[in-house]
C-alpha cells in the first residue's frame, strides 16, 4: 500500500456510489483513513469492508448531505474514530425524473399532448436535485472544512460535471445544480485561500454508473440512442473507466505537487468538451 496520503483523514460523501465508492478506494490505497459518507449505509459500508478487506483503513457512516446536525455527528464520530478531517470530497449528488424533460425539444402541441415538458415539471423534483447537489455540497462543506482551515491546510474536492460546461438535454435542474457547483468551487477556493485551504473540482464526462445505466443502455444491454449521441460527441469514442478519474483525485488534492491550484475545474471526459461536433 502507498502512503501518499499517510496521516491524512479523507471524508468522502455519496461514497456508496461507483464513482465516490471507487474514490474513497484509491483513497485508502494512497494511506489515508477514509471516512465513508452515504444515506444509504449498507452500499457505504460494502465499500468500507472491501477497503479494510484490503488492508486499508476506512469506516461507514450514515449520512444526509442536507441534514447539518446529522453530518455534525457524523463528524463528532470520525473525530473519535479518525481524527480531523484533511480531504472532503463532496460526491454526494444526483437527478431525479420529477425533474426532467421527457423530449429534447419543445414542440407545438406538447402542452396539450401527455408529455412531460418544461411546463410540467415539479417544483419539489427541481427543488430536490438542486438542494441534492448544490446545498449538498454547501453543508458538508461547513461542517468539515473548519478541520482543515483551522490547521492552515487540507483540501476540498467538489464534483462538477460536463453539464456546468453545457447544460444537457432533458435535465434542466441537473445541469443548473452543477454550474452552481463549479461556480462555488471558484467561490470558495477565493474565500479560504489565505487559510491554506485549497478548494478544486472534478467534472466527470460520461461515465456508466447504477444512477445512468437505465438512460445508456436498454433491458437487452444495447446502447440507447441518448448513448449513441454521447458517444459521437466523445472525441475517444468510449464511456471513462471510473479507474480513470484516480490521477486527477490524486492531483488535485495532493498539496505538494498541486500546492498553487486552486479554484479549477477539471474536466475528465474523453474531449467531450473541446469537441465543436464538427
Amino acid at each position: 500500500m502507498s502512503t501518499f496520503f499517510r496521516n491524512k483523514v479523507a471524508v468522502v460523501t455519496g461514497a456508496g456510489g461507483v464513482l465516490c465508492g471507487g474514490f474513497s478506494h484509491t483513497l485508502a490505497g494512497q494511506g489515508a483513513a477514509v471516512a465513508l459518507l452515504d444515506l444509504n449505509e449498507a452500499a457505504a459500508r460494502q465499500n468500507a469492508d472491501r477497503i479494510v478487506a484490503a488492508g486499508g483503513r476506512a469506516k461507514a457512516y450514515r449520512a444526509n448531505v442536507l441534514d447539518k446536525q446529522n453530518l455534525e455527528a457524523a463528524r463528532a464520530e470520525i473525530l473519535s474514530d479518525f481524527g480531523p478531517c484533511d480531504i472532503l470530497v463532496n460526491g454526494a449528488g444526483g437527478n431525479s425524473p420529477k425533474a426532467t424533460t421527457d423530449k429534447e425539444y419543445y414542440e407545438a402541441g406538447d402542452g396539450q399532448a401527455d408529455v412531460k415538458s418544461f411546463f410540467d415539471l415539479d417544483r419539489a423534483g427541481v427543488e430536490f436535485v438542486f438542494d441534492l447537489n448544490f446545498l449538498g455540497t454547501l453543508i458538508p462543506t461547513q461542517v468539515f472544512a473548519g478541520d482543515m482551515a483551522e490547521r492552515s491546510g487540507g483540501s476540498i474536492l467538489n464534483i462538477s460535471s460536463m453539464n456546468a460546461f453545457a447544460p444537457l438535454t432533458k435535465i434542466p435542474a441537473y445541469s443548473a445544480a452543477k454550474a452552481a457547483v463549479s461556480n462555488f468551487t471558484q467561490w470558495l477556493a477565493v474565500h479560504f485561500s489565505r487559510s491554506g485551504l485549497r478548494v478544486n473540482a472534478l467534472a466527470p464526462g460520461f461515465f456508466v454508473t447504477a444512477q445512468n445505466e437505465k438512460l445508456l443502455f436498454d433491458e437487452k444491454g444495447s446502447p440507447t440512442p441518448r448513448t449513441d449521441k454521447i458517444l459521437a460527441a466523445t472525441p475517444m469514442g468510449r464511456f471513462g473507466k471510473p479507474e480513470e478519474l484516480d490521477g486527477a483525485l490524486l492531483f488535485l488534492l495532493d498539496g505538494d505537487r498541486a500546492g498553487f491550484i486552486t479554484g479549477v475545474v477539471l474536466p475528465v471526459d474523453g474531449g467531450f468538451s473541446a469537441y465543436s461536433g464538427v
